[in-house]
């Protein structure tokens, strides 16, 4: 997955929002809170995912070949999936949509209703 693809598909999930922070790193946000974090350090590097992630996910991720604990977020259970391919696209895409889900589901239930998600 590219950035670009990243950003596409965190887009097409509801109530979401988008800013460029932490230089340059692509950040995704439901209600305000992030749920998923593309960044790219340095010339010609390759994107690096980090997600919110449920803690059996996390045990599991982070025993995985290319997946760290995700650097300043471990203590929250995120993870960063460090090497392209490290995840299928299909599974990364399903991780990061259970994240978004993860953040939506903290968020009371007032912001739910407010953003048009399931309460």
């Amino acid at each position: 997955m590219t950035r670009d693809e990243f950003d596409i598909f965190c887009g097409a999930l509801p109530a979401t929002t988008h800013v460029v922070q932490w230089g340059n790193a692509s950040v995704w946000k439901v209600g305000g809170k992030i749920f998923a974090v593309c960044s790219s350090w340095g010339e010609g590097a390759h994107a690096k995912f980090s997600f919110k992630c449920s803690d059996l996910s996390y045990a599991l991720l982070t025993q995985q070949d290319g997946l760290v604990p995700a650097p300043y977020l471990a203590r929250a259970k995120w993870v960063q999936m460090e090497r392209s391919g490290a995840l299928p696209e299909e599974d990364l895409k399903a991780y990061i949509a259970a994240a978004h889900k993860i953040i939506a589901g903290k968020l009371t239930k007032k912001q739910r209703k407010d953003l048009g998600l399931a309460v």
